[in-house]
C-alpha cells in the first residue's frame, strides 16, 4: 500500500467505536493511528480508551483483560489500571507501581459514538466534537428522528481530508451520484477548528428552482478532519455523521450514520419503512463517494476550475492547522528529515 502524501496522524477527534459496541464490563481491542488500543466501560458506565499493552510485562489487555468495577485487570499477572492509566493494584505486593502509567486518550461519547482526542504533541483538546443535534440551530428540521442507520467500512486506502473536501465540491453530484442537484453555497466559514458550510439545493436546468419550490438546504459542521455532521431539509429531513479514523499509515476506517426525521402524525410501520428506505438511499450515495475516495490520489496543487477555487482553497488552508508541522505532515515525520530534505 502506498503511503498518502498527507500525514495519517492529524490532530482532532476521531471515532473508534459505537457506544453499543462497548457494554458495561466489556473490553474492546482496536488499532488506530498505528497503535494497539483498548476501550473498556466501567461499572459506572464510563468509557476509557488506552494503549493496549500492560506496562508490567506487555500483555495485551484486549485479550483476556477484565473490568472489575472502575478498573481494568491485566490477564497475565492481575495488575489493575484505572481510567487515568495509573496502576492501582499489584495483587502480590502491598502497594502499586506509582511510577508507571498507561497512555489514555480523552474520550467523548456523543450521538451513540465514542470519540477520542488524538494529538502527537500531547496537547489537550482545543475544540469540541460536533453534535448532530445540539450543534445546529432550531427550526427548519424535524424535532424527532427514527433510529440511527449505519455504514461501516474498514481499512480503506483513503485520507480523512478527502472526505472533508467533498463538502465544498458542488460539481460531483452530477457525475458521482447521477443527480441534477447543483448546490449553491451560502456560507463558507473556516475561521475556527470547527468550520461551517451551508448551501441551498437547486436543480440543473430548472432556473434554480429549489426542491418542491420550498425552503430547502443543507448545513454542515466539520469538527476537525475526523467528524462531519449535516442537517438537511426541504425534501426528507435527515441528519448525518461521517467519521473517518486513520488505522495506520495507509488506511482508514469509515463510519457513516443517518437519522431520518419523523413526520408528526405518521409514526406507524409504513412511515418507519419509508424512513428506512430513504436512509438506505443516503447511505448508498455515500458509498458512491467512498468508491472514489478509496482510489483517489491527493493532487497538490490541484487543477481547479474557477468556480472551485474559493471553496477548495479555503478548506485546504483550514486543514493545515490539524497537522503538527502546519504543512500536512507530522511532527514525528518532520523530525526524521534532515536539512537537506532527505530522511535520516
Amino acid at each position: 500500500m502506498a503511503k498518502p502524501p498527507l500525514s495519517m496522524k492529524p490532530t482532532g477527534w476521531f471515532q473508534v467505536a459505537w457506544s453499543d459496541e462497548v457494554g458495561i464490563g466489556e473490553v474492546r481491542a482496536m488499532k488506530y493511528f498505528g497503535e494497539e488500543m483498548v476501550a473498556w466501560r466501567s461499572e459506572s458506565g464510563r468509557v476509557t480508551v488506552m494503549n493496549a499493552y500492560c506496562e508490567h510485562l506487555g500483555a495485551h489487555l484486549g485479550f483476556g483483560g477484565e473490568v472489575l468495577g472502575e478498573v481494568i485487570q491485566c490477564p497475565f499477572h492481575g495488575w489493575q489500571w484505572n481510567a487515568e492509566g495509573r496502576n492501582v493494584c499489584i495483587p502480590y505486593q502491598d502497594r502499586p507501581n506509582r511510577g508507571r502509567r498507561m497512555k489514555t486518550y480523552p474520550v467523548v461519547e456523543r450521538n451513540e459514538s465514542i470519540y477520542i482526542w488524538h494529538d502527537l504533541l500531547g496537547r489537550e483538546p482545543f475544540f469540541d466534537p460536533p453534535d448532530v443535534f445540539a450543534s445546529f440551530g432550531d427550526g427548519k428540521t424535524a424535532t424527532d428522528y427514527h433510529p440511527q442507520q449505519r455504514l461501516y467500512r474498514q481499512a480503506l486506502e483513503l485520507h480523512p481530508q478527502y472526505v472533508l473536501e467533498n463538502g465544498v465540491d458542488f460539481a460531483h453530484f452530477k457525475f458521482v451520484h447521477r443527480t441534477p442537484i447543483v448546490p449553491v453555497f451560502t456560507r463558507h466559514d473556516f475561521t475556527e477548528p470547527v468550520s461551517y458550510v451551508d448551501f441551498t439545493i437547486t436543480f440543473e436546468g430548472d432556473e434554480n428552482q429549489t426542491i418542491d419550490d420550498v425552503d430547502s438546504g443543507v448545513e454542515a459542521i466539520n469538527g476537525g478532519l475526523g467528524i462531519a455532521v449535516t442537517k438537511s431539509w426541504g425534501m426528507v429531513d435527515n441528519r448525518t455523521i461521517s467519521a473517518v479514523t486513520p488505522v495506520d499509515e495507509s488506511t482508514c476506517d469509515v463510519r457513516f450514520m443517518v437519522y431520518i426525521g419523523r413526520v408528526p402524525g405518521r409514526d406507524d410501520e409504513r412511515a418507519a419503512a419509508k424512513a428506512a428506505e430513504f436512509g438506505r438511499e443516503v447511505i448508498r450515495q455515500f458509498t458512491q463517494d467512498i468508491h472514489i475516495w478509496s482510489h483517489q490520489r491527493y493532487s497538490d496543487p490541484p487543477a481547479l476550475a474557477t468556480a472551485e477555487y474559493e471553496g477548495f482553497t479555503a478548506i485546504r488552508n483550514w486543514a493545515l492547522q490539524f497537522y503538527p508541522d502546519g504543512k500536512g505532515g507530522s511532527a514525528a515525520e518532520l523530525a526524521s528529515v534532515d536539512q537537506k530534505g532527505t530522511h535520516v
